[in-house]
C-alpha cells in the first residue's frame, strides 16, 4: 500500500515505520521534529531509513495549510497518483503533542498540534480521497473511570487533562468524516506504550538512567496509582490489524496489555532488571493524573485478532537491553 504516516520519527511512529517498510509498503512520513526533546534522538529514530527508496521524509507542520501541497508533492514523485485518484491509500496518524502534565502549562499549543491538525488531515483525506484513517488517541479519555476495565462500550468520558480532551475531540471528529464522508476511521486508544526508543521524560526511561546512575527518582503520591504498560510491539501489531480492517466504518479501539501495575511494582521491576535499589525523592500526587488505567482489550481481538504477547517484566528487560547500548543519547 501507500501509506501516508505522521508523526513518523517519534517513538510509536518509528516503530510502525520499521514495520510498515519491513511489510513492503511505500510511506510518506511527516514530523515537525517538535522540541519537546531532542531532535537528534528523532533523527537516530529513522536513521537506518532515509535512504530507502520506499520512504520519504517531509519535516513539517500539520497544523499549516501549506503542509498538504508539501505532502501531495512528495507522493506524487514516490507513488503516482493522477486522474482524481488518491495518491495514499491509507493514512496513519500519530503525530501529537503528547504529555499529561504538559498540557496544563500550554493546553492552547495542544489544541493547535491535536485537534487543528487532526481536523487539517481529515479534510485532507476527504479532497484527496483516502478511506481508510487510522490515528492514535489514548487512554487519557477515559479520565476518573472507577468501572474497570474500561471498555469502548462505556460512553461516560471524564477527561481530567487538556491533552486527554484534545484526544477526544479527534475521536468526534473522526466520527463525523466518517458519517459525512464514507471515511473508515479507526480511534486508537494507547495505553502506556514503553519500550526501546521511548521519550526520554517517560518514567520507565527516566526511572532506568536514574536507578543506574544512583540518583533519586521523583515518585509522586504513594506508588499506588496503577498503568495498563504496553509494550511497543504489541501496540504495532494493533496498528497493522488497524490498517487493514475493512468492515464497518467507525471505531474506536482500546490497545493495552489487559493487566495493571503499581507504580511501586514498575519501580521494583526495574529495580531488579537493573541490579541496584532505587532511591525514592516522594513529591505529592500530580494535577491531571488519573489513578489507574486498565484496558479491556476484547474489542481489539474480536476486529483484527490482537493479542498483547509482551509481560512488563519482559518488555522492561527488553528495554533495558536497548538502553545499555545507548546510554549516551542526549536527554
Amino acid at each position: 500500500m501507500n501509506i501516508l504516516l505522521t508523526g513518523c520519527a517519534g517513538f510509536i511512529g518509528s516503530h510502525t515505520l520499521d514495520r510498515l517498510l519491513i511489510d513492503g509498503h511505500r510511506v510518506v512520513g511527516v514530523d515537525n521534529f517538535d522540541s519537546f526533546y531532542p531532535r537528534s534522538l528523532k533523527e537516530a529514530n529513522i536513521a537506518k531509513h532515509v535512504e530507502d527508496p520506499n520512504f520519504e521524509l517531509v519535516e513539517a507542520d500539520l497544523a499549516e495549510l501549506d503542509t498538504y501541497a508539501k505532502i501531495k508533492c512528495v507522493a506524487n514523485a514516490l507513488v503516482g497518483g493522477a486522474g482524481g485518484v488518491s495518491s495514499f491509500d491509507a493514512i496513519i496518524h500519530l503525530a501529537a503533542k503528547a504529555g499529561v502534565r504538559p498540557s496544563i502549562e500550554d493546553p492552547v499549543g495542544y489544541l493547535r498540534a491535536n485537534v487543528i491538525a487532526t481536523q487539517n488531515l481529515l479534510e485532507f483525506a476527504r479532497t484527496e480521497n483516502i478511506k481508510q484513517f487510522v490515528f492514535a488517541s489514548s487512554s487519557s479519555v477515559y479520565g476518573v473511570n472507577p468501572r474497570v476495565p474500561w471498555t469502548e462500550a462505556d460512553a461516560v468520558l471524564k477527561p481530567i487533562s487538556p491533552y486527554a480532551s484534545t484526544k477526544v475531540s479527534c475521536e468526534l471528529l473522526g466520527h463525523v468524516y466518517s458519517h459525512l464522508y464514507g471515511i473508515r476511521v479507526l480511534g486508537l486508544r494507547f495505553f502506556t506504550v514503553f519500550g526501546p526508543r521511548q521519550r526520554p521524560d517517560l518514567a520507565i526511561n527516566k526511572f532506568v538512567r536514574m536507578i543506574d546512575a544512583g540518583e533519586a527518582i521523583p515518585v509522586f503520591g504513594d506508588g499506588s496509582t496503577r498503568r495498563d504498560y504496553t509494550f511497543i510491539s504489541d501496540i504495532i501489531s494493533g496498528i497493522i490489524g488497524a490498517l487493514n480492517y475493512n468492515k464497518t466504518g467507525y471505531e474506536l479501539v482500546n490497545l493495552g496489555n489487559d493487566q495493571t501495575i503499581t507504580l511501586s511494582e514498575m519501580i521494583a521491576t526495574i529495580e531488579e532488571v537493573v541490579g541496584k535499589n532505587a532511591i525514592i525523592d516522594r513529591k505529592p500526587q500530580q494535577p491531571g493524573d488519573v489513578p489507574q488505567t486498565w484496558a479491556d482489550v476484547s474489542k481489539a481481538q474480536e476486529l483484527f485478532g490482537y493479542v498483547p504477547k509482551t509481560s512488563f517484566s519482559d518488555g522492561t528487560k527488553r528495554f533495558y537491553d536497548w538502553w545499555k547500548q545507548c546510554p549516551s543519547l542526549p536527554v
